[in-house]
């Protein structure tokens, strides 16, 4: 009797990898993918038994048992089970979790991991299989349950103490603070007046240039107000400028090295507008595999989720040897350029780079989407320049003096492109700006110079500058604060929450997110502590490297975190009772005004409620002062509440204007200004249409949510939308579901693209 035994099978996280493995593997093995994790800590309460040493309680991920049941019929029998998950922290827990699902007797499993999915890369990783790395999944779950232990007992605190559906991530309320405390910053500046004096000077030859006032009698000097430029320009007016110094040089100037996944992220955002999601979503595509011919998948960048600027050696000389060829032998190095790693980086993956330079971005054009080919272009760049020789610069600094002042002139040119002809970062970029001043004309020491004019200006110092995404990724990373990798989930988690907003690009704190941050940081300033977060990242790696017990880790953690908690749990101020105390006095009884937080938002309150109900919106000035906003009665005219038929007031809450009653708090009645509805701050998503969705009622009461400007469009839907562009289709907004079984999501209204996400889950 013949007993046939199945093929051996590769497991991966993605479906999109399964074609690419495919053609590679041949025959010889079945592929299937897990669609990411299986198994998860439930979504209803914190699966975290804290008296059992912090043991998880895993959970079959609901709607992944289909999944499970594929990869059960596609293992059949088989002896032989390759679990290739992405090589990172959450890949190994998804090994981990499918050889749990899949264990059988005599059964054995191997770990592959796959760098760069080409023909090479793969058979390099089937060749060397691994055991399964306990230390790494370790430290994934260590960071699951820290991430559970505050996100699932802090949160409730925020429901109770100031409204639903609020949270406070471990990270994410770490990035919330340095985002809040830049904004005081920049409220508590007060500007202070400057000025500079610009000298415009012809030498011998053409082009004229500008020197600026620098020193006197060789002290630097500072000009504070309009009179001290006078008095300096009394003094210089009759006095003959002449070269004092020429100092010329020659700068070498490095490459930048491939990317990491956070100076990628920084990169694009600035070079392509992307979103640091985008970025990590557009580089998921370009590793997991594109068609660039019929039925030949290949994988065009290695692993994006790194810290490492390691590249191996065959890269670098093939990239030495494309130099060579398309640029010629003065802009090829004699040998490979590698580049140290900065202290306590994980070294497991290369930096981001092209599986093969001669995949060069314009053969692999045609194959690619228009942001595909924006972000491979970039990466490809960025690590051929790597390899290219250095540049040179011949920079010249000038010193002029007049009388007793010294003025300086600097001016820069390019000797020998070198890597600048391929590449050049926005940080060179900046640095050359900064670097190249004027055109000079040649100069001699002690030449005599005909002064045109002077030119004094008036100029007041500068508070620090908001966030962009690109330099909040960059103080994330500088600081330690979590990992490259969950940069584009907080930076996601704390704008979806309504905790901060873009302003030109910018990150602001909304009132919400002060006091969201006033409240975690105020009970609990070491949890949220950068110095405490990025020490517990350095925790979290050494559980990986096995130098410490992930238990150990927890315990530290958990003993003083459960103190804090219990008394937060009774000290924490109430939102929605006593709220904060603004210093400012009730108009209308003369009692402290606080600031309250309702279902609409944030808003003023006389303390001595009941017996005053004297009640306001707010908006806070450029110092951050509170200003009490009067309600447009006007605007309201005829409007009367539905309820107790007293007038309506306008209101102005998070999504806009809205009409709210004037008996509140007695009665609470709110509705849109255009609809007669509540408003949701979601644009109807038919074509041409202006309206936004709004909360209705049928006629059995049954809540949905139409648009606005019915009867003219009719589009309506039973689930609530919010105000989140699906990640997968690029839809306007998602909408928000709740079953028995799979509990509160989000999905997309695209039944083609099936986009879903939990609403549990914070960073």
């Amino acid at each position: 009797m013949v007993i046939i035994v199945s093929k051996p099978l590769v497991v991966v996280e993605s479906p999109t990898k399964v074609k690419t493995l495919k053609k590679y593997l041949g025959g010889e093995y079945n592929v299937a993918a897990t669609v990411g994790h299986i198994k998860d800590l439930p979504a209803k309460e914190m699966g975290i038994d804290i008296e059992n040493g912090f043991k998880p309680k895993y959970r079959i991920i609901p709607g992944k048992q289909k999944v499970i049941t594929a990869l059960k019929k596609e293992a059949g029998d088989a002896e032989e089970i390759f679990l290739a998950p992405d090589p990172d922290r959450e890949g190994e827990a998804i090994a981990w979790h499918t050889a749990e699902v899949l264990k059988k007797k005599d059964r054995r499993f191997h770990r592959v991991l796959f760098h760069e999915l080409t023909k090479h890369g793969i058979q390099e990783a089937m060749a060397a299989p691994e055991a399964l790395n306990t230390h790494k999944y370790e430290a994934q779950q260590a960071r699951r349950i820290l991430d559970r232990l505050v996100g699932y007992q802090i949160s409730p605190l925020l429901w109770r103490k100031v409204k639903n559906g609020l949270s406070a991530g471990r990270v994410q309320s770490v990035a919330l603070r340095i985002i809040c405390e830049r904004e005081r910053a920049i409220q508590i500046f007060d500007p202070e007046e400057y000025w500079t004096i610009t000298a415009l000077l012809h030498g011998e030859e053409p082009p004229p240039f500008d020197a600026k006032l620098a020193k006197k009698a060789g002290k630097k000097l500072t000009i504070p107000d309009e009179a001290a430029s006078k008095k300096i320009l009394d003094e210089v007016s009759d006095r003959q400028p002449v070269v004092d110094k020429v100092v010329k040089k020659t700068v070498r100037r490095n490459p930048q090295p491939p990317f990491t996944t956070s100076k990628l992220q920084q990169e694009a955002i600035r070079k392509l507008r992307f979103s640091a999601k985008k970025t990590m979503v557009v580089a998921q595509q370009l590793y997991e595999g594109v068609d660039l011919a019929e039925d030949e998948p290949t994988g065009l960048i290695t692993y994006m989720r790194t810290d490492s600027t390691r590249i191996a050696n065959e890269a670098a000389e093939e990239a030495l040897k494309l130099v060579r060829e398309q640029f010629g032998n003065d802009y090829a190095l004699d040998k490979p350029r590698f580049f140290k790693n900065k202290k306590k980086v994980q070294d497991a993956h290369e930096a981001i780079r092209p599986t093969s330079v001669y995949h060069t971005p314009e053969k692999v054009a045609k194959y690619l989407s228009k942001d595909q080919l924006a972000l491979y272009r970039l990466i490809w760049q960025r690590f051929v320049a790597s390899q290219m020789a250095q540049a040179l610069l011949n920079q010249q600094s000038i010193t002029i003096k007049i009388g007793d002042y010294e003025f300086a002139a600097s001016g820069s040119t390019i000797k020998f492109a070198g890597f600048m002809t391929l590449y050049l970062s926005e940080d060179d970029a900046d640095e050359d700006a900064k670097s190249k001043g004027s055109t000079l004309p040649p100069l001699t020491e002690g030449m005599v110079l005909k002064l045109e004019k002077f030119d004094p200006k008036q100029h007041f110092t500068q508070p620090p500058p908001r966030f962009s995404e690109a330099s909040l990724v960059k103080e994330l990373e500088e600081n330690g604060i979590g990992r490259p990798s969950t940069y584009a989930a907080i930076l996601s988690t704390i704008q979806d929450k309504g905790y901060v907003e873009k302003l030109k690009g910018y990150f602001r704190p909304s009132e919400l997110g002060f006091i969201v941050n006033d409240l975690v940081v105020g009970n609990f300033p070491d949890v949220f502590d950068v110095d405490f977060t990025a020490k517990m990242e350095d925790s979290l790696d050494r559980v990986e490297a096995a130098e410490v017990e992930a238990l150990n880790i927890l315990e530290q953690f958990y003993n003083p975190f459960h103190l804090k908690l219990e008394a937060a749990t009774e000290g924490m101020l109430s939102m929605k009772g006593v709220g904060f105390s603004t210093g400012m006095k009730c108009p209308k009884c003369g009692g402290d005004l606080h600031i309250k937080v309702g279902k609409n938002g944030p808003f003023l309150a006389c303390s001595s409620y009941p017996d005053c109900d004297f009640s306001r919106d707010y908006t806070r000035d450029e110092k951050g002062k509170v200003q009490i906003i009067e309600p447009d009665l006007e605007a309201a005219e005829g409007e009367v509440c539905e309820k107790c038929d007293k007038p309506m007031v306008v209101k102005r809450g998070r999504y806009g204007t809205f009409l709210a009653c004037s008996g509140y708090p007695d009665c609470k009645n709110t509705r849109s200004v255009a609809s007669g509805g509540q408003s949701t701050g979601v644009s109807c998503p038919e074509e041409g249409c202006e309206g936004e969705l709004v909360e209705r009622k049928s006629k059995r009461g049954k809540v949905f949510y139409g648009c606005s400007k019915f009867p003219e469009c009719k589009f309506a839907t039973w689930d609530r939308p919010v105000e989140k562009p699906c990640p997968q289709c690029e839809a306007p907004f998602l909408v928000e579901k709740t079953t028995k079984k799979e509990g509160t999501f989000l999905s997309c209204l695209d039944k083609d693209c099936g986009y879903r996400e939990s609403v549990e889950e914070e960073v």
